[in-house]
């Protein structure tokens, strides 16, 4: 029965319990916490994108299958079960500004609620503050088996492929020696299941093994425990987490399933709404996820995760307003636990703020963050690690804003003054081939064919070692600076042809649920090349395909009106230049 529940995308139906009132901790009850360096500082590329493997491609899933999805919600779904009696707590809670969850376990009154609290982290993926609250609950009651759970399932991240299997097991080892009598001290047949399902978690062997056998004792605890709104959750979780960062569609799909029955269930959860933005986060699946994005800023307030994530299907769909709001909420989260250690203006957040300023025209805001994240990497106070992490950071970030502020016609595209001064995380070539790419594009904008080739060159030496982050990547990289040397010698017939093949290259990637990192998407210079030649209308299909991956670029959207309106499509190019408009309504420059 278990393996049946694990194979299928969609789950047994739960409704969430509206017959209890909601137990609400206010802000002025609950403690204060304080967010390790750790997640304030640790990388953006280790987590999303600096993972050893890139996600497979998202497209080619059947249409029919949003609307299997989308039905299964509105099948008939019987009441959830009362839970075992004993001392189990049984009723929802809310923690303001973290979401409400429903979620029985025995320990003292005020155990319960550090747990839950850390629960509500754990889902928000806020790990060192919710590792801090399962250990507030330890210290409430020691007895608590469910607070060593949760300490322990702070070490696993599964969506950022990250396992710590040893300081799990180390956790889990203060409540009891051995497994064995880890599970006999477990107060409830219930809490015994979770105790089990951890303990698979953490057993020995290789990770993905591990990861397979815990999504399945999940499926199986969700199967005998009907009643329990987390197993499915992190059920949900489990399967996000099986491909080892790997984006396998249709296990997406099943995560995405539950994830989404759980949301319509209880709105609030915070783990619901997490799951089905993590799950259809890309331009073919993100109108799924929109409602969940657009309660998850809502539900909770003070993760500053939760406030970026909605963004990942606001950019997916071309929403640069939201996604704007979302990272700018979230990047104020951080600098208000930060205090004056802060503002922090390198990282995630401020990466795909950018970003989203430079699509509404807002350069100057973009050029500000920009330098502001150089200042903070060459900070001689930051430790070794955060001054790599935000030197990555920078690099990003540089390249992104030399692709867009190049189609900015009388914006200065020199980059002088953004010298590659902080020392970058020597494990991988990537950042440096990055650097070298951002100077190529701005070489190419200023028309200096010398400096052009050697940035080219220093993109190729630059080159990521096989299976090291980026090497996925090189082949557009070096195909794109091929393109713009070969512009620049006056062959702009070779210059399409290189495009093309960067962009083939690009094509055979997974679509990335952020920012571009092919940084100048070659589809567009593709475009940009063919107008060139005047043949708009070989032209307008490259925009075309570059917008299905790229949904509402702002230099994509200009190539697309300047096409349409030399192969004399009026209302195509109108369509375009309105969309620009409206992007730019939203927060541009002027």
């Amino acid at each position: 029965m278990a393996a049946g529940l694990w194979r299928r995308y969609t789950s047994v139906s739960v409704q969430h319990r509206r017959r209890h009132p909601a137990r609400r901790i206010p802000h002025d009850r609950r403690p204060t916490y304080t967010t390790s360096a750790r997640d304030k500082e640790r990388p953006l590329y280790a987590r999303h994108r600096f993972g050893p493997k890139a996600p497979t491609r998202c497209s080619g899933v059947p249409a029919f299958l949003a609307a299997t999805l989308l039905a299964s919600l509105t099948a008939a779904t019987p009441a959830l079960a009362q839970a075992g009696g004993g001392a189990e707590a049984h009723a929802p809670v809310t923690i303001d500004g973290l979401g409400t969850i429903d979620f029985p376990v025995t320990g003292s009154v005020e155990a319960r609620d550090h747990f839950l609290r850390g629960v509500l982290l754990l889902h928000s993926f806020q790990y060192g503050e919710a590792a801090e609250a399962f250990r507030r609950a330890r210290e409430a009651d020691p007895s608590m088996a469910m607070a060593y759970w949760g300490e322990a399932m702070t070490h696993t991240h599964p969506v950022w492929n990250e396992q710590d299997a040893a300081a799990a097991l180390e956790v889990l080892s203060t409540y009891a020696p051995t497994r064995e009598e880890r599970l006999a001290k477990a107060p409830t047949p219930r809490e015994r299941a979770w105790l089990e399902a951890v303990e698979v978690l953490y057993a020995d062997g290789g990770k993905a093994a591990r990861d397979t056998a815990y999504s399945r004792a999940m499926a199986g605890l969700a199967e005998t425990y009907p009643e329990d709104f987390e197993a499915r959750a992190f059920l949900a979780l489990s399967l996000l987490g099986l491909s080892q960062g790997e984006r396998d569609v249709p296990t997406y799909m099943r995560a995405g399933a539950i994830a989404l029955e759980l949301f319509e269930a209880n709105p609030d959860h915070p783990g619901a709404a997490h799951y089905v933005i993590h799950a259809f986060d890309d331009p073919t699946h993100a109108p799924l996820g929109l409602r969940a994005a657009r309660a998850y800023s809502r539900i909770a307030p003070d993760a500053p995760h939760a406030q970026h994530m909605t963004s990942h299907i606001f950019l997916a769909r071309g929403m640069w307003e939201d996604v704007v709001a979302a990272n700018e909420r979230a990047s104020s989260v951080v600098d208000e636990a930060l205090g004056d250690r802060g503002p922090n203006r390198c990282g995630h957040y401020n990466e795909w703020l950018a970003y989203g300023y430079q699509q509404q025209g807002r350069l100057e805001d973009a050029r500000a963050l920009l330098r502001g994240c150089l200042e903070d990497a060459n900070d001689p106070d930051a430790a070794p690690g955060v001054r790599a992490a935000r030197a990555r950071s920078f690099t990003v970030m540089r390249a992104w804003y030399i692709a867009d502020a190049a189609v900015a016609e009388g914006f200065p595209i020199d980059d002088a003054g953004l010298p590659a001064e902080a020392a970058v995380d020597e494990a991988t070539g990537w950042p440096m081939a990055v650097y070298a790419f951002g100077g190529a594009l701005a070489s190419a904008r200023r028309g200096n064919l010398d400096d052009l080739r050697s940035a080219a060159e220093a993109v190729t030496m630059a080159r990521p070692a096989p299976g090291a982050f980026g090497a996925q990547y090189q082949p557009i990289l070096d195909a794109t600076v091929g393109a713009l040397v070969l512009s620049l010698e006056g062959d702009l017939e070779g210059a399409v042809a290189a495009a093309r093949r960067g962009a083939e290259a690009e094509a055979a990637l997974p679509v990335d649920f952020g920012p571009p990192l092919s940084f100048k998407p070659p589809r567009e210079l593709e475009g940009e090349l063919l107008l060139e030649l005047e043949r708009p209308e070989e032209a307008l299909a490259a925009f075309t395909l570059a917008l299905e991956r790229t949904p509402n670029r702002a230099a994509t959207l200009r190539g697309y009106a300047a096409a349409a309106e030399g192969a004399g499509r009026a209302a195509e190019a109108e369509w375009a230049r309105e969309t620009l408009r409206e992007i730019e309504a939203g927060g541009g420059d002027g």
